[in-house]
Order: structure tokens, then sequence, then C-alpha cells
């Protein structure tokens, strides 16, 4: 060193080094890994460019669902003396392409839907916004130069106390219609055979003025279950809090995936230990925690750590899923066994039936059992 003035000199960042990703931040590299993912990199912080997205925000019934809330709140209802929300509904849309090419199969999955014994009065009834028996020929024949045609099912929390899902459908329609600003062509079949009633609707893909019908993502993913959320809240009234805490009390001993268990799954740590010391959960009692935790034990999906902690097992939800599904199955057979009356019976449900297995007898009915049959 000197102390010559001369000698001084100004240094000069260079680039910036890389990392092996090409990402010269931490934020960068963040980004590509949710990309990696396949997240979206533009929803960190919640935050997105250009809005909802090109495909939520344009089509039919974009302002209706930027309009409603996203999220189901609590209010506190002087009348009943404590909180209450409006009624649960879960709604599911598939968009599917339609060509002559394919018309054979959306002719196979309407008698898919329409098989034996699924209606409230064990009839096979397909119905529209005026007939109660439609025909399904006449609609098809209509949707088959159609560029694509939605499918839509529709099932309340509290299905089984709606007076009748026909009904309900229908006024639901009528305010899907005005909310699209077109009149709709559609057909609708209630399935009553499973432990919550729902509804399956084909929708054409086509305005009232033979145009082409796109929906915005936006209203097909909440707009929908809100309009049947609020027809659901306006006919049974809203949820008390009292009313849930009777519904969760019965979830305790049930052999499925519960909304408890799903909260369990939420809290556990990575390695599946639940800590109930830690704070009690914001909608649902420890004492409910514990006594679904402890039918879990009894089942071998969950294991007693130490006081008030718990290790849930690795294959917790996909046995519960199992299981579910299996009630439903056994459910349908017992029902089709009655219908033919056959006294003695037995019978067996096979997952993974081994190679070579050939089964030997009389078809006597066909079907699928839960909520997302036939989308």
């Amino acid at each position: 060193m000197t102390d010559d003035n001369s000698d001084a000199f100004e240094p000069h960042l260079g680039r910036s080094r890389m990392d092996g990703d090409g990402a010269s931040t931490f934020k960068q590299r963040v980004m590509r890994a949710v990309g990696r993912a396949g997240g979206n990199p533009r929803r960190i912080a919640g935050k997105t460019s250009g809005g909802g997205g090109r495909f939520n925000t344009r089509g039919r019934g974009a302002k209706i669902a930027a309009a409603l809330p996203r999220e189901v709140s609590w209010t506190f209802n002087r009348n009943a003396g404590m909180r209450v929300r409006p009624r649960r509904v879960i709604a599911k849309m598939r968009i599917v392409k339609i060509c002559r090419l394919q018309s054979r199969a959306a002719r196979a999955h309407l008698r898919y839907l329409q098989r034996e014994g699924i209606t409230f009065d064990g009839e096979r009834q397909i119905y529209t916004a005026l007939e109660d028996a439609a025909d399904t020929v006449s609609f098809l024949d209509r949707g088959r130069d159609d560029r694509h045609q939605f499918r839509l099912i529709i099932s309340p929390e509290d299905g089984a106390e709606v007076g009748s899902l026909r009904d309900f459908t229908r006024r639901l329609m009528v305010q899907i219609e005005h909310d699209l600003e077109t009149t709709l062509d559609w057909v609708a079949i209630d399935h009553y055979n499973t432990g919550h009633p729902h509804t399956h609707i084909v929708i054409r893909g086509v305005t009232d003025q033979d145009k082409i019908l796109y929906i915005a993502g936006d209203y097909i993913t909440r707009g929908i279950r809100h309009r049947a959320r609020d027809l659901v809240t306006l006919e049974l009234g809203p949820q008390t809090e009292r009313e849930l805490g009777r519904g969760v009390r019965r979830e305790i001993g049930q052999d499925r995936l519960t909304q408890l268990d799903r909260m369990l799954l939420e809290d556990a740590t990575p390695e599946g230990l639940v800590d109930l010391r830690i704070r009690p959960h914001p909608r649902y009692s420890r004492q409910l925690l514990i006594g679904r935790l402890q039918k879990l034990e009894r089942m071998g999906l969950a294991r007693a750590k130490a006081p008030n902690r718990w290790l849930l097992a690795t294959n917790m939800e996909r046995t519960l899923r199992r299981l579910g599904e299996d009630t439903d199955i056994s459910q349908a057979m017992r029902q089709t066994i009655a219908e033919h009356g056959l006294v003695r019976h037995s019978y067996a449900i096979h997952h993974d039936p081994e190679p070579g297995m050939r089964v030997i007898g009389r078809v006597l009915g066909k079907g699928v059992t839960g909520q997302n049959a036939g989308l």
C-alpha cells in the first residue's frame, strides 16, 4: 500500500454469478423450484400477474365470480345466540371435448349414469328443466356437432335433508343461466345410492344463439358452488356451531376418511406426529380429536407416543379412503342382491385379483360408487 493518491483505484462490480439453475437470486431459485414442482411461480405471496389468469377471468360468469366472497365465514346470529355459516356444497365440473368420433362415448356416459336403482324411488329417470323423463337420444343428437360439453356434479353436504334434489337442481340451473346470460340445454339425474346424495348434470357447450359456450374458470371453481350453497342455506337455514359439532361427533367412529382425519393430516409433522398440547383447534375440540385418534389406534392407523401426542400411520389416508369405498360397494351389493330376492348369499371385494383369476357367474348389476362416479 502507499499514501500516493495516484495509486488509488475505484473497484468495478462484475456480473453476479449464477447457480447451476441459472438463477442469481434466492427469489429466482424459489420460483424455479416452484415451477419444477408443477406450481405457478406467479402466485408466490398470493400475487399473480394479470389477475386470475387468462383462462380463469375470460368467459361468461367472470364478473359474477369476481364479486363473490372467496371463503365461507362465520357470523354471529343474535337470534340463535351462536355463530352460523352457510351450508357447504361440493361442486365439480369437467369439460369434455365432443366430436363425431366420441359421440358413442358420450352416449355410453349417459347410459352409465342412468343405471338402475339410483334415484330416490329406484327409477331410471333423467330429467330436464321441464321434463321429468327426458329423451336422452334427442339430447345427444342435438349436441352431436358441439365442440364440448360440461359434466357437473353437485353434492350438498346435507343432501339427505334437502326435500327434492330435482327441484333444487332446477332452481340452481335457473340461477346459472341468469349468471351466464344464456339459456342452457341440459339433462340431469339424481343418485341416492351412496352416503352423500348427489346430482349429475350434463350441459351442452353452446349458448341459446348456437354459439360455443365458454365459462370462466373462476365461475366454474367458485361461482357454481356459491350459488348452490346459497340455495341449500335458503332451504335449510344456516349451519350453526352446535349442528356442526353433532355432525363431527358422528364421524368419530366411521370407517372412512372424515373431516377430523383431514385436519389431523394437515396439522401433523412430516413424520406424522400430531401434538395436541400445542393449541386447541379453532373448529374442533381436543376431545373430538382424541376420540378420533383412539378410533384410529384401534384400527392400527395411529399410535400414542405420549400424553396428547400421536403418531399417524403412513398409509392412514389411503387406507381410510379404501375403507370408505368398500363400505359404499358393500351397500350397493347388498341392495342389488336384495332386489333379486337372493336369500343365501356371500360376497367378497377383490381390489387386486391374482393373475389368471377367473370368475364364473351371472352379472346382477353394474355401477360405481362415490361422489366422483361417472364424472
